[in-house]
């Protein structure tokens, strides 16, 4: 069996407004160490879950960034799947507080036997909407017809022990996790800190960009980024459409990451009218230097290992 990744992006899904024989409904499902964080299950989602060997237990977090169906209309499977599946862990909601009467309706969409619990959390303003083991979890507006938001996950920067150092200061053993805890301690008469033998370790970043136009809460989203999922669903050729439409393109989704220093940067949401996926990364890569991923459904994309050294 494949090794899972301990921090990975499964895509679900890639399409927008409609699926295609090739692209189901929006649909990601971030693994991140211990916790399984739902965004925009669209249409079809519960299957696509199944297809990707992804488990109802594996939800702790969904997270809608609108109300439009494609991001939307698969939450009724999936929370009627958490109760069959008796999900032992609470699994919170976050979406628009605009939509708190949409998000009733499609949580019961039709009669089921509720076992699981589900603990809605409206988003009513930019900030910080879950704090836990993971890091934190950012809310920004988007500019988009109706209310939205985009979603960004902070790690919190730590220290990175230095083995060379660590032995030149006589620090080994049980010794290392006492520094750690301390900040400093005696070693054969000596003092050693944590700065001596350690460096700073910048945390790792996600963030969750769906439709919008450009706008401030992108690139608030996107800054520095160690993987960006967004949305590119128009090409450059009709970049008026995206703008009246309020949705991006591949080449502006390739200056947000460029500008931003992302290091990963997955395109996905892609309009039906294009047969041609390749010519999104084209496009984009026009702007950006880093690494880019054009999604496909059921695909794996890994959150980059961090550097060695900073």
């Amino acid at each position: 069996m494949a090794r899972v990744s301990a921090r990975e992006l499964v895509v679900l899904g890639t399409g927008s407004q409609t699926p295609t024989r090739r692209r189901n409904h929006n649909g990601y499902l971030l693994r991140w160490d211990g916790a399984g964080l739902l965004f925009d299950p669209g249409e079809g989602t519960q299957r696509q879950m199944i297809l990707a060997g992804v488990a109802a237990t594996d939800v702790d977090r969904i997270l809608i960034s609108h109300f439009h169906g494609d991001h939307c209309l698969g939450l009724p499977g999936v929370i009627q799947r958490m109760s069959l599946d008796r999900v032992p862990h609470p699994v919170h909601a976050h979406f628009p507080a605009s939509g708190a009467e949409y998000f009733a309706r499609l949580r019961h969409a039709s009669a089921f036997h509720e076992t699981a619990t589900l603990v809605p959390e409206p988003v009513h303003a930019a900030g910080v909407i879950a704090e836990g083991g993971f890091g934190r979890i950012e809310a920004h507006p988007l500019d988009h017809p109706i209310q939205t938001y985009g979603y960004r996950l902070v790690e919190p920067d730590g220290r990175r022990m230095l083995p060379d150092r660590l032995a030149a200061h006589g620090v080994r053993g049980p010794r290392v996790g006492e520094l750690q805890r301390e900040g400093a301690i005696r070693v054969a008469g000596r003092t050693v800190t944590l700065d001596q033998v350690s460096e700073h370790r910048r945390g790792q970043r996600f963030a969750f960009v769906m439709d919008t136009r450009l706008c401030e809460g992108v690139f608030t989203l996107a800054d520095g980024a160690d993987l960006l999922v967004i949305e590119s669903t128009f090409l450059d050729e009709d970049a008026g459409l995206a703008h009246d439409f309020g949705h991006l393109t591949a080449g502006e989704a390739g200056r947000v990451a460029q500008e931003c220093g992302v290091r990963r940067l997955v395109l996905t949401h892609f309009s039906q009218r294009y047969s041609a996926p390749e010519t999104f990364g084209a496009q984009a890569r026009r702007h950006f230097t880093g690494e880019i991923v054009v999604a496909e459904d059921l695909s794996r994309v890994p959150v980059p290992p961090r550097p060695s050294r900073l």
